[in-house]
């Protein structure tokens, strides 16, 4: 059911970035936005790996000096018939933990010393196995598909404010509708994201699932869920909001409006499906 629904949203986000071509700036201002937002994204989705894990200063370790850890990854990962994974561990309070890499074969697990203080064999294998389950799920390549679409509809709606300010649509005659380019040039880029934002979501359910099939209980990693959120909330982490969706949970607070463009369903919501789980 969540695979459906990214695939729902994937279309819809693909519908808007036509909307918006068509609207703002006919079929040429569309193609050069989708080819611009294609090469940033291709390069972010064969090099994030290395980025993300060097942001946050991210060692790697070994069985020697993680033994504990180790061999949870690489008994899931035989389980689960993937190659082993790369471990490293980030040095920070907040318990935490993400997974990156544009395949299998080039997977890494990264988890902070706070989250291996807080949980117990159990629940970490919960956490593991929720990660292995976005590599697993190419959840990276999804993620890169949507950021790509989102972000030449933010081009375009960039585009447009330039063309307002010049006085001037240029020279396509596909050039579209003004009033329709204004609406879009404001509500575009905000549907994008929020579509977006849903995508990351479903994919958290699914990993959620598949992780906790793998790990072979669904209350290990609904347990380690509710210490990981409690945990977040009193200790800060010195997180950029452009990775936060890579987290296991959000290492960023927010309430309100913001929850709307949260890349994380409910807490709540995600114990609730876990608990209900029969394997």
């Amino acid at each position: 059911m969540n695979n459906i629904k990214t695939l729902f949203l994937l279309v819809t986000l693909t519908l808007i970035l036509v909307w918006a071509g068509s609207a703002i700036g006919g079929r040429q201002g569309m193609t050069v936005a989708l080819i611009f937002a294609l090469i940033m994204n291709f390069f972010a989705y064969w090099f994030s790996d290395k980025i993300v894990l060097s942001m946050y200063g991210a060692k790697q370790v070994s069985e020697t000096e993680a033994p504990e850890l180790y061999g949870i990854v690489r008994r899931l990962t035989q389980k689960a018939g993937m190659p082993m994974s790369k471990i490293y561990i980030i040095d920070a309070d907040q318990p935490n933990a993400f997974a990156t890499g544009r395949n299998p074969k080039h997977a890494a697990v990264a988890v902070t010393t706070g989250i291996m203080r807080i949980l117990t064999h159990e629940e970490l294998q919960g956490v593991i196995g929720h990660e292995l389950a976005h590599v697993s799920h190419r959840d990276i390549l999804i993620s890169t598909i949507a950021a790509t679409v989102a972000g030449a509809i933010s081009y375009l709606a960039q585009m447009a404010q330039w063309a307002m300010i010049f006085g001037g649509r240029g020279d396509d005659d596909d050039g579209g509708n003004p009033i329709a380019a204004l609406v879009m040039m404001i509500v575009g880029p905000i549907a994008a994201l929020i579509i977006q934002m849903a995508i990351s979501r479903s994919r958290e359910f699914a990993a959620d699932e598949s992780g906790a099939r793998l790990a072979g209980n669904p209350r290990y990693l609904a347990g380690a869920l509710r210490k990981l959120n409690q945990a977040s909330q009193k200790i800060p982490m010195n997180a950029n909001p452009a990775t936060s969706h890579m987290f296991i949970v959000n290492p960023l607070s927010g309430g309100g409006l913001l929850k709307l463009f949260s890349t994380h369903p409910p807490i709540e919501e995600r114990i609730a499906r876990l608990e209900s789980m029969h394997l």
